[in-house]
């Protein structure tokens, strides 16, 4: 008695994104595969392309009539300073500005495990200060484990072991004297507090 085999399922992938076409909504460029979609697919979404091309239309004149535009209202004496202003203030996605970072150490003492901390660090390497060198040194002062290690930001910094918050302010500044004591802060209770 022989059995049928069952014929292997047929899947329309996104030529776009790679992705089951069923499973484009909730891809990372939805937008984009949309065309692709209306072509190769229209039966899976037809809610989506109901309106058709009008609707591709309106949302295209939209989309160019909002424009930012650089603030050409004014124009100042000095053409080297504006140039160097658009140099400073990067646009994100979305049109968001991005602030040019301010050189600022921060320090931060994490508790974990009841009474074990660590005193993170973060913010040296803005004031030209190598971060191995640094850590090193904030071992051997200390007499604790000091490593450089990326944080959530994806930005390096040092984790020491231990509450050193007490003394590291004197540290910093007596060994890198491009450190002003202004530009130290702590973070107590999630807001940044001046340490001076």
């Amino acid at each position: 008695m022989a059995t049928e085999k069952p014929e292997p399922v047929k899947v329309l992938y996104c030529g776009v994104c790679g992705l089951p076409a069923e499973y484009c909504e909730f891809g990372p460029d939805f937008d984009k595969c949309k065309p692709w979609l209306r072509e190769h697919a229209p039966d899976l979404y037809p809610d989506l392309f109901a309106g058709g091309e009008k609707d591709v239309e309106k949302t295209a004149e939209q989309l160019q009539g909002v424009g930012i535009s650089s603030g050409g209202g004014a124009t100042s004496s000095g053409g080297e300073a504006s140039a160097s202003k658009q140099e400073e203030v990067k646009r994100l996605p979305g049109g968001k500005i991005k602030k040019k970072e301010k050189p600022e150490v921060v320090i931060e003492k994490i508790v974990r495990n009841k009474r074990k901390c660590v005193t993170v660090v973060k913010g040296l390497e803005l004031f030209g200060v190598k971060l191995s060198d640094a850590s090193k040194k904030l071992g051997k002062k200390f007499a604790t484990g000091a490593s450089v290690v990326k944080g959530p930001t994806e930005k390096e910094q040092i984790d020491v072991q231990g509450d050193i918050s007490y003394d590291i302010i004197e540290f910093i500044t007596d060994t890198w004297p491009d450190v002003p004591e202004s530009a130290i802060f702590f973070i107590e209770d999630g807001k940044k507090v001046p340490a001076a």
